[in-house]
C-alpha cells in the first residue's frame, strides 16, 4: 500500500555517510551548544599551551635573575592560563554532555515514537533483544559523534593552526617541523588506526545485539528451556556472542594501542626535531636562549590535539554502524500509513461497519481475509470463531488499524477508518488482547494506565465488575501491591481479570475481546468470557474466540475458515442448520463430558 506519512529530510539518502550526516543533521538544534563547547575545548588547549609556553620562559628567564618587575607579567600569565584551563576543560565537559544528552533524548523519543508506530505487528521484524539494544546501546553511541569525534577534529584544526603559527614566528624551521609532525599525526594515523577498525568496530554494534538478544531469551525462557533440557544450548549461544565481542574489543583495544604509540613517536620525533634547530638557531645568533625551552616543549603539549583523533577515527567507525542500525528502525515503514489530514471524529454513539473486507499478507497468494462483513453498534455484541489460522486475530489486527485492509471498506460512522487519526481512532476502540501486558508495578498504576485521572470510586467500580474488588481489599497493601515483572505474583485468571478491568476503565466505546480466556484453564476462561459478555451490554463488542461457550448470550456468530464466512447467525440458529458451527459445538461439548 501507498504511504502518506510526511517524509522526514531525515530519511533522505546521502550516499555511505548518511547514517551520520543524518545523525549531525538531528543535533542541528543543538548546534549552538556544540558550537560553544568547541569554542571552550580550544581555548582550554589553548591555555595548555600558553601554560607550557609561558612557564618555560618564566623558569629560562628567571634562571638570568632579573628583577622581578621583569617577570611579573608573565607570573600573571603562568596564573590565568592555569585557571583558564580548567575552567575551560570542565565548561567543555559541561556544555558538550549537556548538548549531546539533549539529542539523545530527542533521538530516542523519536525511535520509540516509531516502535509504537510499527507495534505490534512491525515489531517481529527485529529481535526483542536486539531492539533493546538499539534503543540502548546504539543511540547511546551516537553521543561518541557528538563528544568524541567531531569537536577533536575541529579542536585540533583551530588551535593546531594557532600553535603552528606561534611557532613559526618565533623559530620558521621549528613552526615547519610542527606542522609537519602534526599533519603525520592528524591525518596519517587515523587514516592508518581507522582502516585497521573499519570491520571490527562494524560488527561490534551488531554482535552487541546479538549478545543482548541471547541474554534476554535465555533469561525470558530460563523455564521453558529447563523443561525441555534446552539450557545448556542457549548458555552456550550467549557464551559463543559474549566470546565475539570480547575478541572484538581486544582487537580495538590493540589498535588504540598502535594508533597512541604512533602518536608518541611523532611527538618525540617533533620535540627532537625542534631541539636541534633551536639549539643551532640559538648558536647562530637567531633565537634568544630564554625561548629554547619553550619551543622544545609546545610541541609535547601541541600534540594534545591529535593524540585523540586516531581513537575518534575509530570510533568513527563504530559510530556509523549504530547509527545506521537505529536509523533502519527509523526507516522501517508502519505496517498502517497515516492520512495527511485526518477527518475528525464525531461524537459518540459510534458504529463501526464491515463490508467485503479483504486482507493478505506480503509474499503469501490466497487472502487471510476474504469478503468479511459485519456490523458493531452501541449494545451489539458479535462473536468471531473458527479454527487456528481461520482469520481471528487478523481481522482484530485490521479493525484496530495494525494492518491496513486491500479491499473492501471498514467505517467509523461512515468514514473509512484509513483516514481517521490511528490514535485517536484507537481511543474509540479497544482492544483486550490475550497476552495483555501487566507491567511490573502497583496494582494502582497498572489501572491507572488506562485512566490517569480515574477516581477511587471509579477505580473500585472496575475492580468490583471483573471480582477482583474483594480480592484486592484482602490485599495487605491494597491498590499499592506490586504485582511482580508481567504479573508474576498475580494468578493468570487474576492477570486477565486485571487487564480486563483496565479496558473497561478506558471506557471505550467499541470493544475488540481476542481470545480473553487464552492460555487458562476452561472453567477459569468460561468464567472470564461470561463476565466479559454481561459487563460489556451498553458498547459494542467483538469477541474473538476459538472457544463456543457462552455464546449464547451474543447477538451474532460468524464462522470463518480461511478467511471466509462460512455460517453467520445466532447460537440457536447456527446449531438448528446442522452445519460445521453444530459440529464445533458438540466436538466441544463431547469434550466436557466426563470419561468413565
Amino acid at each position: 500500500p501507498s504511504h502518506a506519512d510526511h517524509v522526514d529530510p531525515l530519511d533522505d539518502d546521502h550516499g555511505p555517510q548518511a547514517p551520520l550526516l543524518r545523525t549531525l543533521a538531528i543535533a542541528r538544534p543543538a548546534a549552538g551548544r556544540l558550537a560553544l563547547a568547541t569554542l571552550l575545548g580550544a581555548g582550554a588547549v589553548g591555555a595548555a599551551i600558553g601554560l607550557i609556553a609561558t612557564s618555560a620562559w618564566l623558569i629560562s628567564r628567571s634562571a638570568q635573575r632579573p628583577q622581578e618587575s621583569a617577570v611579573a607579567i608573565a607570573i600573571v600569565g603562568v596564573q590565568f592560563f592555569a585557571l583558564s584551563r580548567g575552567l575551560c576543560r570542565y565548561g567543555e565537559r559541561v556544555v558538550g554532555h549537556d548538548a549531546a544528552f539533549r539529542v539523545l533524548s530527542d533521538l530516542r523519543v523519536r525511535v520509540y515514537e516509531r516502535l509504537e508506530r510499527l507495534s505490534p505487528l512491525g515489531l517481529p521484524a527485529f529481535g526483542s533483544g536486539d531492539l533493546l539494544a538499539r534503543l540502548i546501546h546504539d543511540v547511546d553511541s551516537l553521543q561518541d559523534l557528538l563528544v568524541r569525534v567531531v569537536p577533536p577534529f575541529a579542536i585540533a584544526l583551530i588551535v593546531g593552526a594557532a600553535t603552528v603559527a606561534l611557532e613559526w614566528w618565533m623559530l620558521p624551521a621549528a613552526g615547519l617541523i610542527l606542522l609537519i609532525a602534526l599533519l603525520l599525526a592528524g591525518t596519517l594515523v587515523p587514516w592508518l588506526t581507522g582502516t585497521l577498525a573499519a570491520r571490527t568496530e562494524a560488527r561490534q554494534a551488531a554482535a552487541r545485539g546479538e549478545l543482548t538478544s541471547s541474554v534476554v531469551d535465555l533469561i525470558e525462557g530460563a523455564p521453558e528451556l529447563a523443561v525441555n533440557g534446552a539450557t545448556a544450548e542457549q548458555l552456550g549461544r550467549a557464551m559463543a556472542a559474549d566470546t565475539e565481542v570480547t575478541q572484538l574489543a581486544g582487537t580495538a583495544a590493540r589498535t588504540a594501542g598502535i594508533g597512541q604509540g604512533l602518536e608518541s613517536l611523532c611527538v618525540g620525533l617533533a620535540m627532537w626535531g625542534a631541539l636541534l634547530v633551536g639549539v643551532s638557531a640559538v648558536h647562530a645568533g637567531r633565537l634568544e636562549g630564554v625561548l629554547l625551552a619553550g619551543i622544545v616543549l609546545i610541541p609535547l603539549v601541541a600534540f594534545e590535539l591529535v593524540t585523540g583523533l586516531p581513537s575518534a577515527t575509530q570510533t568513527l567507525q563504530r559510530v556509523r554502524r549504530s547509527a545506521a542500525r537505529v536509523f533502519e528502525v527509523m526507516e522501517t515503514p508502519p505496517p498502517v500509513s497515516e492520512p495527511a489530514h485526518p477527518v475528525a471524529l464525531s461524537p459518540e454513539p459510534h458504529t463501526l461497519r464491515v463490508r467485503d473486507l479483504r486482507f493478505s499478507y506480503p509474499d503469501e497468494e490466497r487472502w487471510a481475509l476474504a469478503g468479511v462483513d459485519l456490523d458493531l453498534s452501541p449494545g451489539r455484541r458479535v462473536a468471531v470463531v473458527g479454527p487456528s489460522g481461520a482469520g481471528k486475530s487478523t481481522l482484530a489486527g485490521v479493525l484496530l488499524r495494525f494492518l491496513p485492509y486491500e479491499g473492501g471498506s471498514v467505517t467509523l460512522d461512515d468514514v473509512e477508518i484509513a483516514a481517521l487519526d490511528g490514535d485517536q481512532y484507537r481511543r474509540m476502540v479497544g482492544l483486550l488482547s490475550q497476552d495483555a501486558h501487566v507491567f511490573d508495578n502497583t496494582l494502582e498504576e497498572n489501572l491507572r494506565l488506562a485512566k490517569r485521572e480515574a477516581t477511587a470510586e471509579e477505580i473500585d467500580d472496575a475492580l468490583a465488575s471483573v471480582r477482583l474488588l474483594d480480592w484486592t481489599n484482602e490485599l495487605p497493601h491494597g491498590l499499592a501491591t506490586e504485582v511482580g515483572e508481567r504479573g508474576a505474583r498475580m494468578s493468570g485468571g487474576q492477570r486477565q481479570r486485571l487487564a480486563i478491568a483496565r479496558a473497561l476503565l478506558a471506557d471505550f466505546p467499541l470493544l475488540v475481546l481476542d481470545e480473553p480466556g487464552e492460555h487458562l484453564d476452561t472453567q477459569t476462561a468460561d468464567a472470564i468470557v461470561a463476565d466479559l459478555l454481561a459487563i460489556t451490554r451498553d458498547r459494542a463488542t467483538l469477541l474473538i474466540t476459538h472457544r463456543l461457550s457462552g455464546l449464547q448470550d451474543v447477538d451474532e456468530v460468524l464462522l470463518l475458515d480461511h478467511g471466509r464466512v462460512l455460517e453467520r447467525g445466532t447460537h440457536a440458529e447456527l446449531l438448528s442448520l446442522g452445519g460445521r458451527y453444530a459440529e464445533l459445538w458438540q466436538r466441544e461439548h463431547d469434550a466436557w463430558q466426563p470419561h468413565e
